[in-house]
Parts: structure tokens; C-alpha cells; sequence
């Protein structure tokens, strides 16, 4: 599973660098950075819940 994002509806609100700091980081433009687009299995949960926080909707788990 990756974690994925549409950088067009993302407006770097940081809730998700708050949630998970070592999957997200905010660039010096504050534009969202994702720091590993793989997730390990035991975190797909936590990551779910992540994606879910999102309050433009912009990041979403693909499988494969």
C-alpha cells in the first residue's frame, strides 16, 4: 500500500505532518512533501486514520 496525495486539492494544512511526521513534512514553500510513499503493514491502519483527517481530502492509500 502508498500513500498518495492530490497536490491540487492539498493546501498544506500540516494535520497530517502532526499525525505522522515521518510520512509528511511541509517544505520552505510550505507545499506538503511526502517523506515515504510506502506504507509497512502494521501502520496502514494509523495511516488510514491519517488520510481520513485530511480536511481537503488530498491524500488517499493505493494498493499495490
Amino acid at each position: 500500500m502508498r500513500i498518495k496525495a492530490d497536490f491540487d486539492l492539498c493546501e498544506s494544512n500540516a494535520i497530517c505532518v502532526g499525525m505522522a511526521p515521518d510520512f509528511f513534512d511541509l517544505d520552505d514553500n510550505d507545499y506538503l512533501v511526502i517523506l515515504q510513499e510506502e506504507v509497512p503493514k502494521e501502520r496502514e491502519e494509523e495511516l488510514r486514520q491519517v488520510v481520513a483527517n485530511c480536511p481537503k481530502s488530498a491524500l488517499f492509500l493505493q494498493e499495490g
